[in-house]
């Protein structure tokens, strides 16, 4: 066994079990702070393949932008893990099906790709190009439409994340400014004028005041 291919073995292993957290874990900031070690090991694996370009790419973009932003998310939307895992082992042979079935589909769609025997061969011009104007020339031309799909998911995605810090708690409480500056002296005080009223003494009170008048005289 050779260097690179220990070091797949080992990124491999990593990063099955980050992505394996990034679902088990009780925080979800620390979900997200799994995914990002699974993006960096993924990103070692793209280096181990000599894909250079795609292995920055998803250091800069996913791990320095994506993944900050959710973070950023997580935060603000305070979300209550307890109440979301209610239920979480209840569900938990439905989700195995469906994650089988996934794996099963995708197995069937990859494992052709992975066929080295069947690889063409690149010519001497296409060599030359590189890999990073290969891979542009590929998107742009071959899978353009998915590209475009895969960029308004992504801002659907940004305009979801958005809108939900923009909900309103009920337990919180704030002033609009605006309302404050418009307020005159006669919206929050009124001066009510009162007549006055004065009580006639009553007889107990009465005969004490005049045995004092007489003492006194």
């Amino acid at each position: 066994m050779d260097i690179t291919t220990a070091l797949f073995y080992l990124f491999s292993a990593v990063l099955l079990g980050s992505a394996f957290r990034v679902i088990t874990a009780r925080s979800t900031v620390h979900s997200a702070l799994f995914l990002i070690l699974a993006f960096f090991n993924a990103s070692c694996i793209w280096m181990l393949l000599k894909a250079e370009f795609l292995a920055i790419t998803l250091v800069l973009v996913y791990i320095g932008a994506v993944m900050v932003l959710f973070l950023f998310v997580v935060m603000m939307l305070d979300i209550n893990s307890d109440q979301v895992r209610q239920g979480f082992w209840k569900h938990m042979p439905l989700a195995l099906l469906v994650g089988a079935l996934i794996a099963l589909e995708m197995a069937a769609v990859l494992m052709p790709g992975f066929n080295l025997r069947a690889a063409p061969e690149l010519s001497a011009e296409a060599a030359k190009l590189g890999n990073t104007k290969m891979l542009g020339i590929q998107i742009y031309t071959n899978y353009l439409y998915p590209l475009q799909i895969a960029a308004v998911l992504l801002l659907v995605a940004i305009i979801a994340a958005i809108a939900l810090t923009l909900r309103r708690r009920k337990d919180s409480r704030s002033q609009d400014p605006s309302e404050q500056v418009k307020v005159q002296k006669a919206d929050r005080l009124r001066i009510v004028k009162v007549q006055a009223t004065v009580e006639a003494p009553s007889a107990g009170t009465a005969a004490p005041a005049a045995a004092d008048n007489k003492g006194a005289a």
